[in-house]
């Protein structure tokens, strides 16, 4: 078992877990049951999947969880896009959201591969 509070990728993307809740209250009200909702579902899977994989007994299982955490990364990315086109975000907070998120999916992938 690892403490996941102790991981950079866990902190990482605990970080832009919170900055995706603060910018999405800002959202239109339409956007409350949609786009505003599956952000904050999409952005807290990564740092609750890299909990939840670090609670498991095999490194299999933890990289399974990686995975899944990966994909919650490549699903808010696409979410941060879609904000800026929709013009809820301008282009610096989506440059500084955009590039975040890579950055954490890269620090997972690496991560995974190590195991």
């Amino acid at each position: 078992m690892r403490d996941f509070l102790t991981l950079e990728i866990w902190k990482g993307s605990h970080h832009l877990t919170l900055k995706i809740y603060r910018v999405t209250k800002d959202f239109p009200k339409e956007e409350m049951f949609g786009l505003t909702s599956q952000m904050g579902r999409s952005s807290y899977s990564i740092p609750c999947n890299i909990a939840e994989g670090c609670g498991r007994n095999s490194n299999s299982q933890l990289a399974n969880f990686l995975q899944i955490a990966i994909g919650s990364c490549s699903e808010i990315q696409y979410q941060i896009m879609l904000s800026k086109e929709l013009s809820y975000i301008n282009e610096e907070l989506f440059n500084e959201l955009h590039t975040e998120s890579i950055e954490i999916r890269k620090m997972i992938f690496k991560y995974r591969e190590k195991l």
